[in-house]
Parts: C-alpha cells; sequence; structure tokens
C-alpha cells in the first residue's frame, strides 16, 4: 500500500515457535473440523433434549417459534450460546432455521431487531448475494425465521487457523464485495459506527495511543466528503455458506452505511494464514485512490483493536476461571495466546500504515 516498510499487504506471518524450532499449531484439531464441515452441513437429525433448566429454555424458544410460525417442527438444536438458540427443524415441508434471542438486555435487542428489518428489506429489495428467504419474524419477542439454505460453512472458526482453499476465498470475497456495490433505500438501513465516539472509546480503554487517536481523527476529518457504503458488517467466512448455486451470506444483524471497506477489514483481520488475499484485499482498498485507501485503514484499526479486546477478555477470564479445564482447554488457550500475538502484530502493521497516511496529507 506504500513502501516496503509500512505497507498493509503484509509478508507470510512468521510461525511462532515455543523453544528452539517448535511450531505450536493445532494443525490435525483444525482439519478434523474441516472434514465435519465438508459433509452435509447439520443434517436433519438427532433429537432435542427439553429436560431439566436448559430444556425449559428451550422450550420457551420454541413455544416462541411456533407463535408466529406455528407449521415450524423443531428437529434439532443448531447452536446455543448465553444470547441465543438457533433451532434447525421445518416449515410444513422446507427446511427451516429458527433464532431466538435469549439474552433481552437493550442492546441485543436492538441488534436483533436490526437483523429482522435487514430480512424484510430484503423481501422486496433483494441484495446482490444470496440470503435466506424470511418466513416469519416478531420484533417483540425477537424471534426470526428464516430458509433454510444449503451448503457448507466457508470456515467454522472466527480467525481461521490455515488459510481456507483459493476458490472458498475468491467466492466469498466476490459475494461481499458484490454488497459493497449495493444501494438499498436509506431509509431501512443506518450507519451502525460511530466513528469518533467508537475511536474516543477505546482511547479511554487504553486500546489505542494518543497518537493512534489522533491520527485516526486527522484521517476521519479528511474523509468528511467521501460517501459512505453499504456493508454487511461482519464478513466473517462463518457467515458464508458455500453451495454449487454460490455463496449465501448470513446474520445480517451489522448491515448497515460505513466508511468504504469494512468489510474488506474484516476480511484482512481474520486472514492472517492467507498473505495473498490479504494483499489482494490491501489493492483492491486502495485502488479507488488514497480515500478509499484512509477508509479502510482507519476500519482496519478499529476492526483489530476490537478483536484484541474480545480475546485479551477471553484469555484474562479463562485465566481467572475456577473451573476445572475441560479436555483440550490447554490447546485452546495455547491457540487464543497465538492469535492475541498475531493480532498484535497485525494492529502495529496496520499503525504504520496509518501514520504514513497521515504523512502524505
Amino acid at each position: 500500500m506504500y513502501t516496503a516498510s509500512s505497507s498493509v499487504s503484509a509478508p507470510p506471518r512468521p510461525s511462532y515457535t515455543s523453544g528452539a524450532d517448535t511450531v505450536i499449531r493445532p494443525r490435525p484439531l483444525v482439519a478434523a473440523r474441516r472434514g465435519m464441515a465438508a459433509g452435509a452441513a447439520h443434517p436433519l437429525s438427532g433429537r432435542l433434549d427439553l429436560t431439566g433448566p436448559q430444556g425449559a429454555q428451550l422450550r420457551t424458544a420454541i413455544a416462541s417459534v411456533q407463535r408466529i410460525c406455528p407449521e415450524f417442527t423443531p428437529v434439532q438444536l443448531l447452536r446455543r450460546s448465553g444470547r441465543s438458540v438457533l433451532l434447525v427443524g421445518t416449515s410444513g415441508r422446507s427446511p427451516a432455521v429458527a433464532k431466538c434471542l435469549l439474552d433481552h438486555s437493550p442492546a441485543w435487542v436492538e441488534r436483533f431487531q436490526h437483523e429482522i428489518a435487514a430480512y424484510r428489506s430484503f423481501v422486496r429489495h433483494r441484495p446482490p448475494a444470496r440470503v435466506p428467504r424470511l418466513i416469519a419474524a416478531d420484533p417483540e419477542s425477537c424471534t426470526l425465521v428464516l430458509e433454510r439454505m444449503p451448503g457448507r460453512p466457508a470456515a467454522l472458526q472466527r480467525h481461521p487457523v490455515e488459510a481456507p482453499p483459493r476458490t472458498d476465498v475468491r467466492a466469498t470475497l466476490g459475494a461481499f464485495c458484490r454488497v459493497n456495490l449495493w444501494r438499498p433505500p436509506t431509509r431501512v438501513f443506518e450507519a451502525p459506527l460511530d466513528y469518533p465516539t467508537r475511536i474516543s472509546r477505546y482511547h479511554e480503554l487504553g486500546l489505542l495511543t494518543d497518537r493512534d487517536m489522533g491520527d485516526l481523527q486527522k484521517l476521519l476529518h479528511g474523509l468528511g466528503h467521501v460517501p459512505w457504503q453499504f456493508n454487511h458488517g461482519d464478513a466473517l467466512l462463518s457467515n458464508v455458506l458455500l453451495s454449487p448455486a454460490g455463496p449465501v451470506l448470513v446474520d445480517w444483524e451489522h448491515a448497515g452505511w460505513y466508511l468504504p471497506g469494512y468489510d474488506l477489514a474484516v476480511l484482512w483481520s481474520i486472514l492472517g494464514d492467507d498473505p495473498v488475499t490479504r494483499r489482494q484485499i490491501s489493492q483492491m482498498a486502495q485502488a479507488a485512490g488514497p480515500a478509499s485507501r484512509d477508509a479502510f485503514l482507519v476500519n482496519l484499526m478499529l476492526v483489530l483493536t476490537r478483536e484484541i479486546r474480545t480475546y485479551e477478555t477471553a484469555v484474562q477470564r479463562a485465566m481467572r476461571s475456577t473451573v476445572p479445564a475441560a479436555p483440550g482447554a490447554a490447546e485452546a488457550g495455547e491457540e487464543q495466546r497465538l492469535l492475541l500475538r498475531r493480532l498484535h502484530d497485525d494492529c502495529g502493521l496496520a499503525r504504520r500504515a496509518v501514520r504514513a497516511a497521515v504523512g502524505t496529507r
């Protein structure tokens, strides 16, 4: 992007070692997970365990789904987190997926309702990428029922440890780029990210230095005239289903208008083991000129800082935990620490590129 000393087109990332030449990379585990993903994605089989406290929670979620979609029949619990559950089933004779919010705090309710509004808008204004068809939704109970699309996730991890196949990455990048060129009605989608507020917040938390904040504010000031761009907002490979008919994009809860290059910044941040795609993304980001480059750099600094904060919090929580470690926890913890180290290196690289960009003004 700039000279070799400050380019965001990062060279291949070094293998972090422990001791002399021991490379700490849990390759067999990741390969096994990828093998699971290569087959039929989440087959309609298995049973729902409706016993105990978690079963009661599931029964409540199923009741919420069937209240807005009486023909929905749950078959399998696809995912459960502290905030939501994802159920696989059928609506009539068609495969369907139901998503229910468990954490009804205001921030999560707002995000869930935003996702519902996005899928409702897609009924009339189809995006230039395949998305699941809306079957039913209720913003009040935060319940959403969608067509279950065939396909396998482009990745199972937020930050893949191995570079995904080139064909998968190419299809994913193309889908997000088509979305970025789309101009949906502005009344449906707003700007999910307040850039000055986010920069100030990260500075107050000690995640950005005084110089970082000053440099980002200077770049923002020069971007006041730049038209904003529609972005998916959460351009993770795990939010892409790959099928013979083309990629399907899911989880639109962060969709809206951003400075140009937000989706590219997210993809750059997660593809730490794919220097070729990173270089391509950097070239795409600067192709439209200095303003496009600067917008990408602002997005990249904020995305990387968010990722560092998220994983540092996770590592600290794991270190404070008094619960006996589960099998594989040590390996997972080491994987997180390696990821954090890489993210800090990436952030340093982005910081130097931001300073170089400020120096050209």
